[in-house]
């Protein structure tokens, strides 16, 4: 499916669509293997089909070596602008697998429930989804995910994001709180 392009974006969030400034995403593939060409990137298509259906212009997927590329490629990113980076590989314990790392050093601030909420959607089918150090925070005024590199990893992630996504991104705008009844 294809992204909106110009200032229209359709979505199932909350409020009218057109009232919501465009959506930009950009999809980074950390794989050391699919940036030499050994075998087809799969996860980063996925996802950029997923922020589609949600209503971003998506960016990518760029593939990258793990390590300092995927660094560079998210602060690229974040000073071009792009409300959203979503991240596939290089989030296990092997030693090569350095994208938490490297997010971490450019991120503002940290978002626990987002990586904790995407392995708690693949544990159950999968034990060693256990072992994804993915994080997700904000750097600037772009939230950044991290998901895992298996494309199961990544259905997972869509399904939480999918729930999560467009909320997250009115509230870096500035977006007001949803009424909870209580006094602020």
């Amino acid at each position: 499916m294809n992204a909106p392009r110009g200032g229209e974006v359709h979505s199932h969030s909350h409020g009218p669509a057109a009232d919501r400034p465009a959506l930009r995403a950009l999809v980074v593939t950390a794989s050391n293997r699919a940036s030499q060409g050994v075998y087809a990137d799969r996860g980063g298509p996925l996802l950029a089909e997923g922020l589609g259906r949600l209503g971003f212009a998506v960016d990518g997927p760029r593939v990258v070596p793990d390590g300092d590329p995927v660094e560079q490629a998210l602060r690229e990113g974040v000073a071009a602008g792009y409300d959203v980076i979503l991240t596939t590989g290089g989030t296990g314990i092997s030693p090569t697998d350095r994208t938490p790392d490297v997010t971490a050093k450019v991120l503002d601030h940290e978002i626990p429930g987002i990586p904790q909420a995407i392995r708690a959607e693949s544990l159950a089918q999968v034990p060693t989804a256990a072992l994804s150090r993915g994080l997700a925070g904000v750097a600037g005024r772009t939230l950044i995910v991290n998901l895992p590199g298996s494309t199961g990893g990544v259905r997972d992630g869509l399904a939480v994001l999918d729930r999560i996504l467009l909320h997250a991104v009115d509230q870096i705008r500035g977006g007001d709180h949803p009424s909870s009844g209580s006094p602020s």
